[in-house]
């Protein structure tokens, strides 16, 4: 596997990055996965490859200095703030269940359930519930390709493929802001169904937990 150290992007340069390391793996005939870790400054909404947008509140995200972007992949939006997000991209033959997708998003996130009992955090695999939600804010919707803590959502996945190649990227929650989520979104927050690293494991550094998904 080639791990690419973490580093800090704006929206656009994120996306852009893993659309050019998607292209090297097909262009190269990549065998083995790629799996980058980044940040994102300013803070940034990604929005799902055809999701609608007319839910955001932009005069809010233009005062607080929020760009938006679109990503690859399907889904729900994101706001990408204080998290540190993922992406990895393989041959679907390299997957045992490569063909199926719910099975891919398993056998993906089955690496970083590894990484993350490394460091004394078990996770599992959500469970589907009903949208409690009229917007699309990824976080407060759970499928079973989802990773919680103790029932409560804590990383958030999507997918797309292109000739024969799977990447997935996803958000792991470092902490978050309710009121901003609000504001953005323009719709109450139910935070009872998500977590963070911060209420998890509050002693935790950022470099630490760096360390332990890169190695």
């Amino acid at each position: 596997m080639k791990t690419i150290p973490y580093e800090v992007k704006t929206g656009a340069e994120n996306m852009q990055t893993d659309n050019d390391l998607l292209e090297y793996a097909i262009e190269n005939h990549l065998k083995n996965p790629v799996f980058r870790l980044y940040g994102w400054s300013p803070a940034c909404v990604s929005l799902g490859r055809n999701q609608k947008e007319d839910f955001l509140n932009y005069e809010f995200l233009k005062q607080k200095g929020i760009d938006i972007v679109r990503r690859l992949t399907g889904g729900r939006a994101l706001l990408h703030d204080k998290e540190l997000t993922y992406c990895y991209i393989c041959p679907v033959e390299f997957l045992r269940h490569g063909e199926n997708v719910t099975e891919s998003y398993k056998e993906i996130s089955q690496f970083l359930i590894e990484k993350f009992a490394k460091i004394g955090i078990p996770l599992e695999f959500g469970t589907q519930k009903a949208v409690k939600t009229k917007f699309d804010y990824c976080m407060l919707i759970s499928t079973g390709a989802d990773l919680c803590y103790e029932g409560k959502k804590l990383i958030g996945s999507a997918q797309c493929r292109k000739n024969g190649y799977i990447l997935q990227h996803g958000s792991i929650l470092l902490d978050y802001d309710r009121e901003l989520l609000e504001g953005i979104f323009r719709e109450r927050v139910d935070a009872s169904e998500i977590t963070c690293l911060k209420e998890i494991k509050p002693e935790m550094k950022f470099e630490d937990l760096l360390k332990a998904m890169e190695n």
